[in-house]
């Protein structure tokens, strides 16, 4: 008889976002602002393409927690 089983997983991309701005407070802020991503969708920015670059990784790295059998 098949069980259930929950999963917890984590997927992380990692990679840098280059950022035109007067000081490292302003940069973070930035990123954190204006920069997310989505899976399906992407890296998306709100910010114009000469403020903003980056490289990530298509590919992410892989966590998996604690596997625990539902009831």
């Amino acid at each position: 008889m098949k069980k259930t089983y929950s999963v917890p997983a984590r997927y992380i991309f990692e990679g840098t976002f280059k950022v035109e701005t007067e000081s490292r407070e302003g940069a973070r802020e930035k990123i954190l602002k204006h920069c997310g991503m989505v899976i399906g969708s992407g890296i998306q920015t709100t910010l114009p393409d000469s403020e903003i670059d980056w490289t990530f990784c298509n590919h992410p790295y892989k966590q998996v927690g604690r596997i625990s059998r539902e009831k």
